[in-house]
């Protein structure tokens, strides 16, 4: 059994701990602290992008900042293209990962969304190495399907004949959109200083980052000025048109719903909002977008027959 192999298997298991407890965007602090294997320590980051716990012979994982200098991207089959560090091919974190993709062991991903904070993806392959280029290719697999091979495989700790590019092509594809909606979340709820932007409830936990012209539209982007960070019963009330943001930042809400009587809730998480100025960030280019706004009001109008 390789000496790593352990240890990576304590590690993909902590790491679900954290996610279940906290989501899969985990805090720098959290996984630079780590957790205690054995006699060790083993944390999950350091200061550079390609990191081994000094106890393991293999790289554990990789991460890119938030603003890194190094071009991480994705490429044109899907895979995400993770840059070398510098530009030496045999310096001796590059040539550890060459050795994880030989071996064909499994590794952690951590992107950086906002400063401090990772969207955690795991397990990640390296499937090919582009010395000219200065980069890996790297693939994301089904974690509860890698796990189970893994742990079958623990004289080797490597996966083999069940590789399945196309698979990994595809779970790859789909943190590529978990990445930008996370990014998105995290961005927008900062700004607004992690409160909803009507009610100025404060609860992470119950805020959504919503579009104010939605994703499925090309013209959705995920930018902070196309955002209102709005908690959730306020998210389904916009979405379904009962209340809008002017163009001018005032809540309006639907003449029939301020006409309803149905309780407190419609009374103060409603009707009592109508013509109130709602919460805006403070940094410049990140309010939002008064054409947008605009837009988005046009609609409201028009379902208010």
């Amino acid at each position: 059994m390789r000496p790593d192999h352990d240890v990576r298997l304590a590690a993909f298991d902590w790491l679900a701990k954290q996610v279940d407890l906290h989501g899969d965007v985990l805090e720098w602090s959290l996984l630079l602290r780590g957790f205690v294997h054995g006699d060790h320590q083993i944390r999950l980051i350091g200061p550079q992008g390609i990191f081994k716990p000094r106890s393991m012979e293999l790289p554990l994982t990789i991460y890119t900042s938030p603003n890194s200098p190094y071009d991480d991207s994705f490429g044109p089959d899907g895979l995400l293209r993770y840059r070398y560090r510098g530009t030496d091919p045999q310096h001796r974190d590059n040539v550890g990962l060459r050795e994880a993709m030989s071996s064909r062991v499994p590794l952690a991903y951590f992107h950086g969304v906002i400063s401090g904070k990772y969207l955690a993806v795991w397990p990640v392959f390296i499937v090919a190495d582009d010395p000219k280029g200065l980069s890996f290719a790297v693939a994301v697999d089904d974690a509860k399907l890698s796990l189970e091979l893994l742990k079958g495989h623990e004289a080797t700790g490597q996966i083999e004949e069940y590789d399945s590019p196309s698979r990994r092509r595809y779970v790859t594809t789909l943190v590529r959109q978990r990445l930008h909606q996370r990014t998105f979340r995290e961005q927008v709820l900062r700004v607004y200083r992690e409160q909803c932007a009507l009610c100025r409830l404060r609860h992470a936990e119950l805020l959504d980052a919503a579009h104010i012209i939605p994703d499925v539209d090309e013209r959705g982007e995920p930018e902070v000025s196309n955002g209102l960070s709005l908690c959730k019963l306020h998210h389904a009330a916009f979405d379904a048109s009962f209340l809008a943001v002017t163009p001018d930042y005032r809540i309006e809400v639907q003449p029939r719903i301020l006409e309803e009587s149905d309780g407190p809730m419609l009374l103060h998480g409603l009707q009592e909002l109508h013509r109130q100025r709602i919460v805006l960030p403070r940094g410049r280019g990140m309010k939002p977008d008064p054409a947008r706004l605009e837009e988005r009001y046009e609609r409201f109008l028009a379902a208010a027959g």
